[in-house]
């Protein structure tokens, strides 16, 4: 565990300072650490407020949608479950732009509000139906649900949109999903976010521990199983909401994450705490990588984040789906 920890930490090191250098004009060692150091001029310019912005916000927005999907793997042990796909980020969509076109929200901190509320009353709405329909912890009946939920609020989303072109001008670079052009001050948003997520996810990990049983062997062991779920589920959609508001709609990185965290463990049922820790690495990692290539495989001109992250997680996506007779999460 020790050796995979810092493995991965030398490897998101690497990613981030590469990150600083690529785009659409490579600079030198030499200039980005000229950059750092208070340098002047255009070079200086690009990389204090571009790139280390969008370096900073892909490692938090990352690390918090993977610590998500896990979580929502845990919970409903579903191994398709990630923010995206259950409607999480559909539902902070519709609120920012519920709040833009309707309330006139203009602050990075309203939008951030929004992201929240949209996030939370979307988790609350999809397993509400979810249990009504058979349970939370029935995969084809939580990834229906959120399905739907995701498809109704996305109709909505653009509906509001075509009726206010305004307010879709300035979501578009929002809505988009990407790192890109982000100020740093949207960190003050998601990484209070982020930590609590993280703080909440290690101290529920011996219970989700316990979770991978039925639900009657955990009562039976005397979890209480609606809170333990009720409360991972509220840290994920924080987590998730929290990487919504720094860098909007992103898919697939939720699902991706956790999954190859597990391989990387190269064990069937990993310590939720070990795959907490994983999960948070691999999750910025990936992100910057995405990131990275997004800039360079169409240059001069920059990929979207969402097709990137795609040649990822839809693979992924169908070899979970593959082997889901298998008890596959944790």
């Amino acid at each position: 565990m020790t050796r995979l920890v810092t493995g991965l930490s030398l490897a998101l090191c690497a990613a981030a300072v590469f990150s600083l250098h690529a785009g659409l004009t490579f600079f030198e060692p030499s200039t980005v650490w000229l950059a750092l150091g208070g340098g002047e001029g255009a070079d200086a310019l690009i990389v204090t407020t571009l790139r280390v912005p969008r370096t900073l916000i892909g490692l938090a927005a990352g690390a918090a949608l993977g610590l998500s999907g896990l979580l929502m793997q845990s919970v409903t042990r579903n191994p398709v479950a990630e923010p995206g796909l259950l409607g999480i980020n559909a539902g902070a969509a519709l609120f920012v732009t519920l709040g833009v076109t309707v309330f006139g929200v203009s602050t990075l901190a309203g939008i951030g509000a929004a992201a929240v509320l949209g996030a939370l009353l979307t988790t609350g709405l999809v397993f509400t139906i979810s249990l009504s329909a058979g349970g939370a912890a029935n995969p084809a009946t939580t990834l229906l649900a959120g399905f739907t939920v995701a498809a109704l609020l996305a109709s909505f989303t653009q509906t509001l949109l075509l009726i206010d072109e305004t307010a879709l001008e300035t979501l578009l670079f929002w809505l988009s999903g990407s790192f890109a052009d982000r100020p740093l001050q949207l960190l003050r948003l998601g990484v209070p976010m982020l930590i609590l997520g993280v703080a909440g996810s290690l101290y529920l990990s011996t219970a989700l521990d316990v979770l991978r049983l039925d639900d009657t062997s955990a009562h039976a062991v005397g979890l209480n199983v609606a809170g333990v779920r009720l409360a991972a589920l509220t840290f994920a959609a924080l987590l998730a909401a929290g990487a919504v508001a720094m860098a909007g709609p992103i898919m697939f990185l939720g699902l991706a994450a956790p999954h190859i965290a597990r391989m990387l463990t190269g064990r069937a049922l990993p310590p939720t705490w070990q795959l907490i820790v994983l999960t948070l690495l691999t999750g910025a990692l990936l992100a910057i990588i995405a990131d990275i290539l997004a800039r360079i495989i169409v240059a001069p001109g920059e990929a979207p984040m969402s097709a990137v992250l795609a040649l990822v997680g839809v693979p992924m996506l169908i070899h979970v789906l593959r082997r889901r007779e298998r008890p596959a999460v944790s």
